[in-house]
């Protein structure tokens, strides 16, 4: 399978498994803990596979930019999360650290 499919289906179930460990509460809600466990372990799975192929520079910087990025518009939306300016701006200095790596 193409390599940069797998890394967006990694990155999708690395956001998963951020959601569903807020969810968990600390590890102490079974369900949520579990599906965090699954979909980050399924997330590492698939990044491994795709290090066979990409550079390892290049996946992460995109994999960690692209988990920053979304994972806070999934907090937005599901949690109500709003950043404030500093918030915006660390987001685009890390983004811009990982994708400038």
């Amino acid at each position: 399978m193409n390599p940069w499919i797998l890394l967006f289906i990694s990155i999708a179930a690395e956001i998963c498994g951020t959601t569903a460990l807020k969810y968990s509460n600390g590890f102490t809600k079974f369900l949520p803990t579990v599906a965090a466990l699954v979909a980050f372990g399924f997330a590492f799975y698939l990044v491994s596979i795709v290090f066979r192929t990409l550079p390892v520079g290049l996946v992460y910087a995109v994999w960690s930019g692209a988990g920053i990025v979304l994972t806070a518009v999934v907090a937005y939306f599901a949690f109500g999360q709003e950043p404030d300016f500093a918030g915006f701006f660390r987001y685009g200095d890390d983004y811009g650290r990982c994708v400038g790596h």
